[in-house]
Parts: C-alpha cells; structure tokens; sequence
C-alpha cells in the first residue's frame, strides 16, 4: 500500500489557523474542544505501540479494522482485549475497496476496485462488517470511515445508504472540524498525520481548543508498518492530552459524536 492510499497531510493542513472560536458548545466538564484518536486498517504496530501507550496514560482509541486484514483473524484476541479496556472497534469496510484510477491508486486490485463495486454491493459489505465487529466486542453501535475517502460506489455515492447502520461516518478533511453545529455526523472531516512531530501534533490539538470544536486524527502505523508516525511523537501527543483533560476531552470518535449529536438535538 502506497502513500496514495488514505488521506494527505495537505488536507489536515486545510482548516483556518485563525478561525475564531465557536462560543457555546457546551463540551463535558467545560473543556475547551474535543480530540477524536483514531487508527485504520488494523495494523500490528496498533496493537504493539498505539494500544499499550493509550493504556498507560488512561485514554481511549478508535480503531476501524478492515475485516479482510490477516492482522484481525491473527489477532483476534488482542482486538478483543483493547475492545473490553473501553476503545472502540469501527468499521473499515470488509476488502478496503478504493477507486482503482484515482492518482496513485494502481495499487489496488481489481477485484477490489471500488469504481466496479455498486453502492448496494458497499452496504452490504459494510452490514456485514457491523455482524462481524459484533462477534468480536459485542457492541451494536458503530461508526465507519471510508478507505481512502473515496465516496462514489461504481459512480454512485453509497455513504447515504449507510445512515442507519452507523452513528457516524468519517471521510477525508481537514482534521479540525470547522463548526460543530453545522457539521453533518455522517460527513465529518478527518486528517492523516504522517512523520509529523509530537509538537507539530499538538499545535492542532490547540488549534481546536482555539476554534472551541474538535480534531480528528485518523494514524496508521505507529512506530511502524506503514505512513507511520514515530513512536515518541504519538506518545508525545497522548501524554499531553492527558496531562491536560481539563482542557481537552479525549474519548472515542464514536463517544464523541453520540455526544455532539445528543447536545444538538439531532434526530
């Protein structure tokens, strides 16, 4: 898999650094934003680093397992174990599907070429990944981020269909979320990081602070496998928000938008 594959560091660079805050939004405990931890594709690293190091300073993950990955059936277990410690499975789709001519997307296989794959194909593929994510952690809710944020199904957008199988749905963004009372819960802009520091992480976490909404980052490997943010910078990122929970509520991206979704009065 390529850097072609998911979001672009240019997208998470996208949101105002200036915006003015959004006065109001009542976050629990009075925190100034909300900060979504998420991580796809079900890597190795997630479970040897990301998943230990949350653990030690008391936070909470989102990880959004791709069904077909071997890493899920290998190590059934350990997903089991994040998922009882309070972190949340999402679903990644069963096969990763993403269009197939996107620039720098030959790497995908035609038999998983979402640009030959119906909309209707798509939701049953994503109901069936909900059945399997159940037999893991138990849990009915759920939320989905699309691979690669591709959103047309052979042309069709297939997201819509989606609505009553998940609370939530994370497509590719900016990864501070502009304003919370327009956001659409089932369009919600998220970023890649990749090679950034423990600093430069940080700085975007205080920037949602500043706009009084949230960010979301969406890690792949971490200390390893692939578009990879080091080991030190992530734990740097996690032990600063823990060192500051009155200022930044950290908790699942599907905690998070139960939440706003609640606060808003959405039905």
């Amino acid at each position: 898999m390529t850097l072609g594959t998911c979001f672009t560091l240019a997208a998470m660079l996208m949101a105002p650094h200036l915006a003015a805050a959004e006065p109001g939004f009542p976050w629990p405990q009075g925190a100034r934003a909300a900060v979504s931890l998420a991580y796809d594709d079900a890597l190795d690293s997630q479970l040897d680093v990301a998943i230990p190091t949350l653990d030690k300073y008391g936070l909470k993950g989102s990880f959004y397992l791709q069904m077909s990955n071997p890493a899920v059936d290998q190590r059934m277990d350990g997903w089991r174990r994040a998922a009882a410690r309070g972190h949340e499975l999402g679903n990644h789709s069963l096969f990763h599907q993403c269009s197939r001519k996107a620039p720098g997307h030959d790497w995908v296989q035609p038999q998983r070429d979402l640009d030959t794959t119906t909309a209707a194909q798509m939701r049953d593929q994503v109901l069936l990944a909900n059945t399997m994510l159940y037999a893991i952690d138990g849990k009915r809710e759920r939320s989905y981020t699309a691979p690669c944020g591709d959103l047309l199904a052979a042309g069709v957008p297939y997201l819509p269909l989606l609505r009553d199988s998940v609370a939530a749905i994370k497509v590719s963004g900016a990864a501070v979320t502009p304003s919370m009372r327009s956001l659409d819960p089932y369009a919600v802009g998220v970023a890649a990081p990749e090679g950034l520091s423990g600093q430069q992480l940080i700085a975007m976490v205080k920037q949602a602070g500043q706009q009084g909404t949230m960010v979301n980052f969406t890690f792949h490997g971490v200390g390893g496998d692939y578009l990879s943010t080091s080991a030190q910078a992530h734990e740097e990122l996690v032990q600063y928000l823990a060192a500051n929970r009155q200022l930044y509520w950290t908790d699942t991206f599907l905690n998070i938008m139960t939440y706003v979704k609640k606060q808003r009065g959405d039905h």
